[in-house]
């Protein structure tokens, strides 16, 4: 019985410390900007030390960039690129980088072929560090609902 009991406790604690580590937490939705073009938000929430990188590195970089992956969908086009709303921090030095800390929001602006209702859907792949390790890269769905 100890140890069926002290095994259970070895597995909680190793499931908790695995899910301690996701500094980032990611939120979507869809703001309405007129009649058929919306703007989508994809929030990465960065715990305190933690960092998250830009899409965009310097040429030297050995750091993952955030990237987006978009399904096609013939009912709305993409209107530009994905821009990034947050304070971007550029380390120099031995590993330089482009990053964020505390938060940053990702923007695609949308533009639909008609009013029907449809989804916004893909993934982010994305890697977060702190100042002493990197975790494997992370993938997240996307799926949001345009009405």
């Amino acid at each position: 019985m100890k140890r069926l009991v002290l095994s259970a406790i070895v597995i909680f604690a190793a499931v908790a410390a695995k899910a301690q580590l996701n500094p980032v937490t990611w939120s979507f939705s869809a703001t309405k900007i007129d009649d058929k073009k919306y703007e989508i938000h994809m929030k990465a929430t960065i715990q305190t030390n933690w960092h998250l990188y830009s899409q965009v590195q310097p040429e030297n970089a050995i750091a993952q960039p955030t990237a987006f992956t978009i399904n096609k969908n013939p009912l709305f086009v993409l209107d530009g690129k994905i821009k990034e709303v947050g304070k971007m921090e550029a380390v120099s030095g031995e590993y330089p980088a482009n990053q964020y800390s505390n938060s940053v929001d990702f923007v695609q602006a949308i533009k639909l072929k008609s009013t029907a209702k449809t989804n916004f859907t893909g993934s982010v792949e994305y890697q977060t560090c702190d100042d002493k390790k990197c975790l494997p890269p992370k993938t997240v769905t996307i799926s949001i609902a345009i009405k």
